[in-house]
């Protein structure tokens, strides 16, 4: 067992790791002390839970604070918690932690799991996940249990344990809330959702671009003005571009909707639009009604799910940088250049065919997940094309169709999300036999396109 785990690619440690959690979580939450009522969980129910809080989704087919017990809830917490930081991120670790340095192999690993780049940085990554982790979760915690307590009267220890769990499922962006109404009860307060916002926002940035800003550490020019790398600053550009053109689009396309912004004076419209914008990168919190929503809305919304938030934190989607670069070549190709380019710099030919691939294989995954849901539910397309893009964006969001779906379509939910956390191109390297140089070339020649 131990040399079968030796010789397999980190990729595949990764999927088995994630998928051997959903099973324990899943079992778990089966037992009858899971449930408030004292009786055992659907199989098919606690799997669902199970995946989409390791895969920090936040769909459900029962709601959170009322249908789990306080041990159901708490393995809810943990499960998010591990499918946040990583299963071999935190493996990894426990194993530094205990023995003070880490094998090449469970190096190897951790650096799938975190995109660090490199062998060496992995210690250096780790540490700082885990303590960018806990100081952003306390602080959040910490605020919103202040004002759960001293805004909405609530116990201490109902406003500390409230304030941690959302806390937890913001900055992991997992959107489970305890509320049936998501932060609905909480729209017209910015004290609550620009908190949980910020939360969400960081957590989707990616850890290698948290660390970054963290450390301070840039290079400098020959003017001496200081430098960001260009993964982080492709990061922040374009996640800020995405938030402002949500927030914007949501804005105007809801405005007037009295089922969603139109019940709120124009600083609360402002405040909610921010907010579904930020959520739609990949955190299931809502503070209006999404069914209620205009198609137009809808599907602007699945835009921004598709896209997600940055590369190794805990958003899903295709990630802002595959989106970014797929922009530059196709500025590129409008100018007639033979490379494309981004801030300066000319980007490699794999990394456009990495990013193409995700792209097309995420198109196709969601097409043919919209399909299955579409022969099983009577659901309108719009709103299966909208719980199909959540799940494989991992974000959460839904129009009120989840608990909906029969056996056969949550089951096709569950693998959305399971591909949407590890990633296509992750998944497909994990299933592969091996690597595979070709050591020839083959005759060029050019087709038609268009």
């Amino acid at each position: 067992m131990r040399r079968s785990l030796a010789t397999m690619h980190p990729a595949r440690i990764l999927v088995t790791a994630f998928a051997a959690v959903i099973l324990l979580g899943a079992a778990l939450l089966v037992l009858p002390q899971s449930s408030q009522d004292g009786g055992a969980t659907g199989l098919v129910t606690a799997l669902f839970t199970s995946t989409s809080a390791v895969c920090v989704t936040g769909l459900v087919v029962v709601d959170t604070g009322t249908y789990w017990s306080g041990f159901g809830e708490g393995v809810i917490l943990a499960l998010i918690q591990v499918g946040g930081f990583g299963i071999m991120t935190m493996a990894s670790l426990l194993a530094l932690l205990v023995s003070g340095r880490l094998r090449l192999r469970m190096q190897l690993t951790a650096a799938a799991e975190t995109k660090s780049f490199g062998i060496g940085e992995v210690r250096r990554v780790l540490l700082g996940v885990a303590g960018t982790t806990l100081a952003v979760e306390l602080a959040v915690g910490a605020w919103l249990a202040l004002r759960f307590r001293y805004a909405y009267d609530r116990s201490i220890a109902d406003a500390a344990y409230s304030g941690i769990f959302h806390a937890v499922s913001a900055f992991n962006n997992a959107g489970f809330g305890l509320h049936p109404d998501s932060l609905t009860p909480y729209a017209g307060d910015p004290w609550v959702t620009l908190p949980v916002a910020l939360a969400v926002i960081l957590g989707g940035l990616g850890f290698p671009v948290l660390l970054e800003l963290l450390r301070h550490r840039t290079r400098r020019r020959v003017t001496g003005r200081r430098n960001w790398t260009l993964h982080t600053r492709m990061t922040l550009f374009t996640t800020v571009a995405l938030l402002a053109t949500g927030t914007v689009f949501t804005c105007l396309l809801e405005w007037t909707n009295p089922g969603t912004l139109g019940q709120f004076a124009w600083d609360g419209k402002l405040l909610n639009g921010f907010f579904h914008s930020a959520m739609s990168r990949t955190a299931g919190f809502n503070t209006v009604d999404v069914g209620a929503m205009h198609a137009s809305t809808l599907l602007m919304t699945c835009t921004l799910m598709f896209i997600g938030g940055g590369s190794a934190g805990t958003a899903g989607g295709i990630k802002v940088t595959t989106f970014a670069v797929l922009a530059a070549a196709i500025v590129a190709e409008v100018r007639g250049e033979p490379n494309s380019s981004v801030m300066g710099r000319r980007l490699a030919p794999h990394v456009l065919r990495q990013a193409l691939t995700v792209a097309l294989l995420a198109v196709g995954l969601v097409i043919g997940a919209t399909l299955a849901l579409l022969k099983v539910s009577p659901a309108p397309m719009e709103a299966v094309l909208f719980e199909a893009v959540s799940a494989f964006g991992t974000v959460g969001l839904s129009t009120g169709i989840t608990a909906g779906f029969p056996v056969s379509g949550q089951l096709v939910l569950i693998l959305l999300m399971f591909v949407g956390r590890l990633g296509p191109i992750t998944l497909v390297s994990a299933l592969a036999l091996r690597e595979r140089t070709r050591r020839y070339q083959l005759p060029e020649e050019r087709p038609v396109i268009g």
